[in-house]
């Protein structure tokens, strides 16, 4: 991630927004080849705007493929900040953490000073086994996140989350309508995740900043579909961290209005219909690192250029 800058001189929007976007080009609906998407990436970290990106998100099963394309492009100067990856899971979770080892030990000899190092590993758990099984497996040093499905017991299943000392991932969309959760559903796994301190990060589906009716891919007859915010989840997350109520939340989730929304140096606030909420730089600073840790998006532009054209950057 880039350096962050002293706190006196951070700006809500900075907090709110450095970091957030995990690159994910080489999923849907971008899917991008590797050599594309690793050109991008480099592209996207030295901009203007790369204090707003986040990891590089490859499938583990890739990594060796990843090495031979980003090579080129890898940072090899002393002092610089090497790419940061999260590796994404298949079905055989041995392989997975062999590949990410044997990733990060062709690495390991340049990654004080340049390179790349995978740090985070993201796979889906169904149930209370699986996730304790994953955990087992892991190495502890590699930051988990587990992916639960919203249909399920959300409850239990973060419970266990705790219980075993990894995080949390919710799929929050996807390239056909039915995919899109609702806002209720959001909202419990949020709640449950700060009820047992456990720490999220979002998937699929957040391309925009604003909830709104978008198109679910890039193809020129592509359908629509009502999609969620990423500023909409991450104040609904903040709100839920301050102890606000779900009911709230799921108003915030469904604002699609961009005049209700302020930044200022000091806050980011939602003008609501009923009442106005006012998130502080501590309020965002802890939602950041306590409920939401960043987004997979298969765009970094998009989430970029729409949030300039909001005026929010």
């Amino acid at each position: 991630m880039p350096v962050r800058l002293p706190p006196i001189t951070e700006h809500a929007s900075r907090i709110l927004l450095e970091g957030l976007v995990d690159y994910a080009g080489l999923f849907a609906p971008a899917a991008l080849a590797m050599p594309n998407a690793v050109r991008n990436y480099a592209h996207y970290r030295a901009s203007g705007s790369g204090w707003m990106l986040g990891r590089f998100i490859c499938p583990a099963q890739s990594l060796v493929l990843f090495s031979e394309k980003a090579d080129p492009l890898l940072p090899r100067d002393a002092g610089a900040i090497p790419w940061r990856l999260s590796a994404t899971g298949s079905p055989d979770l041995a392989s997975d953490l062999s590949e990410i080892s044997a990733f990060n030990e062709r690495h390991r000899v340049c990654f004080d000073e340049c390179g790349a190092k995978v740090d985070t590993y993201e796979i889906k758990a169904a149930s209370v086994g699986d996730i304790e099984r994953i955990a087992a497996a892991t190495p502890r040093d590699l930051q988990t996140y587990l992916e639960v499905p919203l249909d399920g017991d959300v409850e239990v299943l973060i419970a266990a989350i705790a219980r075993v000392g990894t995080r949390a991932k919710v799929r929050m969309g996807g390239t056909t309508a039915d995919l899109m959760p609702s806002p209720a559903s959001v909202v419990r796994f949020f709640n449950a995740c700060f009820a047992h301190g456990v720490t999220a990060k979002a998937t699929a589906g957040l391309h925009h900043p604003l909830r709104g009716t978008y198109r679910l891919t890039y193809e020129p007859d592509a359908a629509t579909g009502r999609m969620h915010g990423f500023l909409n989840v991450a104040l609904a997350v903040a709100h839920l961290g301050s102890g606000g109520s779900e009911a709230v939340a799921i108003e915030l989730l469904e604002e699609a209005d961009a005049g209700r929304f302020e930044f200022s140096d000091l806050h980011v606030a939602w003008h609501g219909p009923e009442r106005t909420l006012t998130f502080t730089r501590d309020v965002l600073q802890q939602m950041r690192e306590r409920g939401l840790v960043s987004f997979g998006s298969c765009s970094f532009t998009e989430p970029v250029d729409e949030s300039r054209a909001l005026g929010w950057l």
